[in-house]
């Protein structure tokens, strides 16, 4: 196509240059074609119908398919066209629930925006919405099938961003649904509780879930001490809720908003991001300097990635860091740390104020809580938050700022930075130059093939050169993680984030408007970082301090009972195995699951089952021991597989099994001894 090559809409001459369709054109010249399944990120499915244009000499197209060719003539607002656009329209939303007012996206609803917009103010249909049982299984989002209008956004966001599948077509014809398979709930199937779907969705079909009840619960019990942490990037994304441009920083007036609800103290997530990177980094450092591994370290502090990998890779689990996210570093420390200052009589709740609808899940999950207590009680999202402001009637844009609580408030540059994508990444190369005692070099990451999904780079400290890969969207990760397996790339770290941009793009945040949001947000962190006095997580004194008082050093095994965890399939993991033996077990009893499955079994899983059982009885720890058969289904070659609380060993044998389990027992009864003395 020439640099001269033009297009005529509504008489205004437009140039092409190399735009994907007659929409991308279109809206160049400032024309907002109204439509519901065009999604720049995604493949082009032309269902709504909504973006018809007149070509002249072809008639009526649907904008968003059809290739712009050099001379065309485009009229967008002809009287047939806007007339097919309401009779669209029409039969949308009578296939609708149009209970608006209870919407929980009412305000955001692009139906309902389009409906105003188009001058719909009758349905001359007969409405045909079915009312669909509400999901609320998953603790990450909401599915109202009543509310969908089957434009497939969640469906292509799934599968072609994630790569999951976890939602798709159902039925035909008027039949026709989205729904998980076998029409289960969200919660039953392998979601990854990312959210894309929700912040896709245009009407109020899935929706993040709301836990601003429970947290009203908690601010109004006196016996109860209530406090929060903010995660960074919903520093730079609340503010658009209250009419501020995308990227302003309103962390002060955030906190000041948060005393005036009722929250007692306020802390940063930073603090414990800074944590994450010196765990992480001390992890990753041996890679670095001695060479010669055969993969790389790969980021922990996404739980949708956690998640995907627990279900999908099980050949990852030992190259994840086990560190814990900056979220449940930062409850687990509260608990340890404000729990035993608080007045007689007084209970701790944790809140976490995070952009990502994944949180809420990974607070759940029972590694994170003890004795019933979760270390995080209840997740809310930047949405959440907003409404909750709201509804109080704070006017957040004129608050007087305040300032965090200490010590658990004070954050480096490198902790905030984590909230963007690449950011992960950077923080842990300044640790790393420090360690290595070299000037600390700038990160300069390049799109690998021209995705923007991907990038990389490579970076020099000193002797060693550090290779970095950094991935958004769960399916770049599996493109990666393929071309490392087939050994085609090699790199040292691979940072992975679900959402695109990272946590400013989570789905808890508000809902950009255009694709510069992100980057906005993503100006804003960087912007704090480049004010802050400090850059490095190692020189946070609130971390040397918390070092020095409780986590000794990094790695250390009181470091790893707090700020770390570990991981397992959860193919199998809502199936209980099957009890064996008469074990007289509590409900804290360490649970030992033996794989009894065909390909185990061939590989003496039978008699290491039995030994097992004779060593629990022969060293007297049936009180604390609870054997089960179950099946684990992965990486079958490797086996036995037995897994000992939530970790599998593989090709296991009698002598690594009991030394786990004694290892194990030993952990808890450490732990259960500080709990007690602090």
């Amino acid at each position: 196509m020439t640099a001269t090559a033009q297009i005529t809409v509504d008489g205004m001459r437009v140039a092409l240059n190399g735009e994907r369709n007659l929409l991308e054109v279109i809206r160049k010249a400032h024309i907002d074609i109204p439509t519901f399944c065009y999604h720049s990120e995604l493949s082009i499915y032309g269902a709504c119908r909504l973006c018809m244009v007149d070509v002249e000499g072809r008639g009526l197209v649907a904008s968003c398919a059809a290739i712009p060719e050099d001379g065309m003539v485009v009229h967008t607002t002809t009287d047939e066209i806007r007339e097919i656009r309401r009779v669209n329209l029409e039969m949308l939303l009578a296939n609708h629930d149009s209970d608006c007012p209870s919407c929980p996206k009412n305000e955001t609803c692009k139906l309902r925006a389009l409906a105003a917009r188009l001058g719909v103010r009758e349905i001359r249909y007969r409405n045909i919405a079915v009312k669909g049982q509400r999901d609320t299984t998953s603790p990450s989002l909401v599915r109202d099938p009543s509310k969908c209008i089957l434009c497939g956004d969640c469906v292509r966001y799934c599968e072609e961003v994630q790569g999951i599948g976890a939602i798709g077509f159902c039925g035909r014809g008027s039949h026709s649904t989205v729904s998980p398979p076998f029409e289960k709930g969200l919660g039953n199937v392998e979601c990854v509780n990312c959210g894309g779907c929700a912040t896709v969705c245009p009407t109020g079909a899935i929706t993040p879930a709301d836990d601003t009840a429970p947290v009203w619960k908690l601010l109004r019990d006196p016996s109860v001490t209530v406090v929060a942490q903010i995660a960074p990037a919903v520093r730079v994304a609340l503010g658009e809720v209250f009419g501020l441009e995308p990227g302003e920083v309103v962390t002060g007036r955030i906190i000041a908003a948060m005393k005036r609800l009722g929250f007692n103290q306020v802390f940063d997530t930073g603090f414990a991001a800074d944590l994450t990177v010196v765990e992480e980094a001390h992890e990753l450092l041996p890679i670095v300097t001695r060479g010669g591994h055969n993969f790389p370290l790969l980021s922990s502090c996404c739980p949708a990635w956690v998640k995907k990998a627990e279900y999908f890779d099980s050949d990852l689990h030992d190259h994840l860091s086990s560190c814990r996210s900056p979220q449940q570093m930062f409850g687990s420390l509260a608990r340890v740390q404000l729990g035993p200052t608080l007045p007689p009589g007084k209970k701790l709740a944790v809140i976490s104020i995070m952009p990502c609808t994944a949180k809420k899940f990974e607070a759940s999950r029972p590694e994170f809580s003890k004795d019933g207590v979760r270390d995080v009680d209840v997740v809310l999202t930047t949405q959440e938050l907003a409404g909750m402001i709201r509804e109080a009637g704070i006017q957040l844009e004129e608050l007087e700022p305040a300032s965090f609580d200490l010590p658990l408030g004070f954050a480096t540059g490198a902790g905030l930075i984590f909230g963007t994508s690449g950011g992960v990444s950077e923080a842990v190369v300044r640790y790393l130059a420090a360690e290595l005692k070299v000037p600390t070099p700038a990160v300069a990451f390049t799109e690998v093939d021209g995705n923007s999904g991907i990038r990389e780079a490579s970076v020099t400290l000193g002797e060693h050169t550090v290779s970095i890969a950094v991935v958004q969207g769960l399916k770049n990760a599996d493109l990666v993680l393929d071309t490392i397996r087939k050994k085609t790339c090699r790199y040292d770290f691979v940072e992975i984030m679900a959402c695109p941009g990272g946590c400013i793009g989570g789905a808890g945040q508000p809902v950009p408007q255009k694709k510069e949001t992100r980057m906005q947000r993503s100006a804003g962190l960087r912007q704090i970082d480049s004010v802050l006095p400090v850059h490095k997580a190692q020189d946070n004194p609130f971390v040397t301090d918390c070092y020095a008082r409780l986590l000794k050093h990094p790695g250390s095994q009181e470091a790893r009972s707090l700020l770390h965890t570990s991981y397992f399939s959860r193919k199998r993991e809502e199936e209980d195995g099957i009890e064996l033996g008469d074990q007289d077990r509590s409900s804290t009893a360490l649970r030992v699951r033996v794989c009894v499955g065909t390909s185990c079994y061939l590989r003496g899983a039978h008699n290491l089952l039995q030994k097992i059982l004779a060593g629990i009885e022969e060293h007297e720890l049936q009180d604390a021991v609870n054997v089960q058969a179950t099946f684990c289904m992965e990486t079958c070659e490797l086996g036995p597989s037995v897994a000992i609380g939530n970790r599998w060993l593989r090709s296991a044998t009698y002598e690594k099994v009991m030394e786990e389990i004694n290892g194990t027992l030993e952990e808890q009864k450490k732990h259960d001894a500080r709990v007690t003395a602090s």
